[in-house]
């Protein structure tokens, strides 16, 4: 059994996962994301589907990515 970085759980199922030089063991998903998942630069919430990227700094939306003056960014095209 692994016992998960984040939450401590000793787990028989613990997965882990790497990502460049970074690396974890986890019990569950939701501890992964916690620990791995980049903060959007606005709101800081996890990006856990594609996000934008602008510089150095990611973003969950276009609507964060517009509030931090990122411009030319769209979530859809208009209908």
């Amino acid at each position: 059994m692994a016992i998960c970085d984040v939450c401590g759980n000793d787990y028989d199922k613990a997965f882990r996962v790497e990502q460049g030089s970074r690396s974890g063991t986890y019990d569950s998903f939701e501890c992964a994301i916690h620990a791995m998942a980049p903060r959007c630069a606005h709101c800081h919430c996890a990006i856990i589907g594609h996000g934008m990227e602008s510089g150095n700094a990611f973003y969950c939306c276009a609507h964060c990515a517009k509030h931090a003056g990122v411009s030319g960014v769209a979530d859809r095209a208009p209908a």
